[in-house]
Parts: C-alpha cells; structure tokens; sequence
C-alpha cells in the first residue's frame, strides 16, 4: 500500500481546533479519565471546486448538531449523552465519550463561499461541503505560442 501525500490550499493553516472551557476551568479536549470527554475524529479534504468535512458522530442525530461558517472558520458543535446514565442504570464501564464538543476548522475565508455551506448526517457521520469561491477554483489557462518573437525580455 502506497500513501499520497499532495500539498493543496490548506497545508500551511491550523485546519482543525478544539476549543471551549468546562465549568471547572479545564478546556474542551483535555483528557478528563472519567469517560466524560471525547472529541469526534474530523476529516478535511479538498477537491476542485469545495472543501469536504467528514465528523464521526455516532449516536447524534442530524439536528442534534450545529454547523455554522463564519469569517472563514466552520463550527461544529453538539453534545452526545448515555441514555443509561438517565434511566438510573448502574454503569461498571464505560469507553464511550460522551459530553459536549467544538470543533473549529480554520479555512481561507476569502476561498470560500459561506452561504453555499451544506451538510447531510447519515450512519454517523456528519459531512460538509464548503463550496470555493469562483476565483479559488483551479482553472487551465490557455497559453498562445507564437513564433519569431521573444516572450521574455
């Protein structure tokens, strides 16, 4: 199996952030040790004419989470619970995260189109289009080749 690794738009920007603090000071995507915490796994890709967000959020429905795009930042917000914590069930174990999260995804606002920004849940998983903007779109110039005369001077 061979890995390709291309260079695009984003290689040189924080792409995917954690942010928020807890009521006890420590931050949204600290380790707690009490299962409480957990951070769904982000996936940014780029193609021609969009960038594509892919979120693991099993067991969140699709209105149970919040995307926004604003000054070129994507915010993905949401909270997943135990059922079981609810129904006063006696937990032994417990490797599910579970608990509210933030994702902030950095992109090049002046690459992208806000208000073309949509998003689908399926099985899971949450994925976002971000539309580019016109100008940010690759595009081949055509370039006429004339003879007899110099192009550089």
């Amino acid at each position: 199996m061979t890995a390709t690794m291309r260079r695009g738009l984003l290689d040189d920007w924080p792409a995917v952030q954690d942010t928020g603090s807890r009521w006890d000071g420590s931050r949204v995507g600290e380790e707690q040790g009490d299962g409480t915490d957990w951070r769904p796994a982000v996936d940014v890709s780029e193609r021609g004419d969009a960038y594509v967000v892919t979120v693991e959020i099993p067991g969140i429905r699709a209105g149970g989470v919040e995307v926004t795009m604003a000054d070129g930042v994507l915010t993905i917000q949401g909270s997943r619970h135990d059922a079981r914590e609810a129904a006063g069930e006696k937990i032994h174990r417990s490797e599910r995260g579970r608990g509210v999260f933030q994702r902030l995804i950095t992109l090049p606002s002046s690459h992208v189109k806000a208000d073309g920004t949509k998003a689908s849940a399926r099985d899971g998983v949450l994925q976002i289009l971000v539309p580019k903007a016109p100008a940010a779109q690759a595009r081949p110039v055509r370039v006429r080749v004339r003879a007899r005369h110099s192009a550089v001077s």
